[in-house]
């Protein structure tokens, strides 16, 4: 055997392990029963854009985003009537059956409306204080004290976020004064990448010797750069075993914000870091904030990390798929299948690992339909005008027509029955027994 013939031999034999993914160790902290941190699920959360003193526009928003799957949800508290309707917002989310934990977003006058308002600081489950926007000069120490003993008062944890837009400008400066005295300092940026980790370790110090428990403590050091926050959180992680929360804050608008949140986050997620994230994105005007829940979930599910919903796998198309058909099948089962997931959750537990393969032509359609749980191999251009459907790696049944769509929906709706359910199979779920003709397909 020549060399070249040996190599390919021992590189057919040799296993190609998957790359696991290690959390690192971190405590556990209570949000309103949602465990954060200490090797729990990492958690998905997101915030309103509602003036939360305008309580329906708050508690229907609150109840979308919950209903998309955020597992905390944070509201804007920076008026007296945004605290004062706070209360209210919860009793009303309870009444409809929404138990999402909320999140007080406080700057600048949180110490003086937690203290005006106490139904307020108890109805919230987590308070969110940026070190930052606490006060200036002498009054920052006493109007950060002030929160954290309202924090300690009620019983409530604290997320100590640090922003690279509102940067603690004493730190900063006594830390650039400390670098220009070093024998080598370091440039501008370097040492504000560290003021910001410094600020939130320092600030969690700061809160543990006022009384407040570090298994109360998460911490968040947002940056707008993807490069940025990767170092950041990369230094934090090694530095403490607070829990993370972790966001691109300002990530903008559509594809950008999703690709740059991504980027930044997906590789902290390989490396183990971060226990919560949300993904900030900008909405298109009129759009709908529940996206970025969804991209969040589907961060986290592509990497394989949590699953929320069935994933439809489906090819980009190309001189082969002239039609649109598959493009259109594969967004309507997509959203068929989010949509059913309320009323799935708690009836076929599981499904949301479920994999469904929607394909354009012959030649990945059928290996690709074979691999997920349910798939389906349109015909494309100049192919025999019939689609195989695969259950579990056997072809059942062959459609034809203009009414594939629905068929094809109701093979899955019966799957989902069959094997989340423990429902008896149809015959469309067996080995094939026939061919459903409805049209030929033009």
């Amino acid at each position: 055997m020549n060399p070249r013939t040996s190599a390919q031999a021992s590189a057919r034999g040799s296993a190609i392990e998957r790359a696991a993914v290690y959390r690192r160790a971190s405590r556990r902290v209570d949000v309103g029963g949602v465990a954060v941190g200490g090797g729990a699920p990492i958690v998905v959360q997101s915030m309103t854009n509602t003036d939360t003193a305008d309580i329906e526009a708050t508690v229907a928003q609150v109840a979308a985003l919950a209903g998309a799957g955020s597992e905390l949800v944070r509201v804007t508290i920076n008026t007296t009537e945004a605290a004062a309707a706070v209360p209210v917002i919860r009793r009303r989310l309870d009444d409809i059956g929404c138990s999402v934990p909320l999140i007080g977003d406080f700057h600048y006058n949180g110490h003086k409306l937690l203290t005006q308002h106490p139904d307020c600081a108890q109805a919230l489950a987590k308070y969110r204080i940026n070190p930052g926007n606490v006060g200036k000069g002498s009054k920052r120490d006493s109007q950060f004290a002030t929160l954290i003993e309202l924090a300690i008062e009620y019983g409530k944890p604290v997320r100590i976020g640090v922003n690279w837009g509102s940067l603690d400008q004493a730190l900063l400066a006594r830390m650039m004064d400390e670098n220009a005295q070093s024998a080598k300092p370091a440039d501008a940026e370097a040492v504000m990448r560290g003021a910001i980790v410094a600020s939130a370790l320092e600030s969690a110090q700061q809160a543990e010797a006022l009384g407040l428990p570090g298994d109360r403590i998460i911490l968040s050091c947002k940056v707008s750069d993807v490069q940025d926050l990767v170092a950041v959180y990369g230094e934090l992680a090694r530095r403490c075993d607070y829990p993370l929360h972790l966001g691109l804050t300002e990530a903008g608008m559509g594809s950008k914000g999703i690709v740059a949140s991504a980027a930044a986050m997906g590789v902290l997620l390989q490396q183990g870091i971060g226990d919560t994230l949300r993904v900030s994105l900008t909405p298109e005007p009129g759009g709908d904030r529940t996206r970025e829940v969804v991209v969040a979930q589907e961060l986290l599910q592509t990497m394989g990390l949590r699953s929320f919903a069935p994933m439809v796998a489906a090819c980009p198309g190309c001189g082969r798929t002239t039609s649109t058909y598959f493009q259109e099948l594969a967004q309507r089962i997509q959203t068929f299948l989010r949509n059913s997931m309320p009323a799935w959750r708690a009836r076929y537990p599981g499904v949301e690992t479920m994999r469904v393969a929607v394909m354009g032509c012959v030649v990945n359609g059928p290996g690709e339909s074979r691999l997920a749980n349910i798939g389906i191999s349109l015909p494309g251009t100049g192919e025999t005008p019939v689609a195989p459907v695969f259950v579990d790696g056997q072809k059942t049944v062959t459609l034809k027509g203009d009414g594939i769509a629905d068929e094809f929906e109701r093979i899955v709706l019966d799957y989902v029955r069959m094997k989340y359910g423990g429902e008896p199979a149809t015959a469309e779920l067996l080995p094939e027994r026939r061919t459903l003709a409805v049209k030929a397909i033009a």
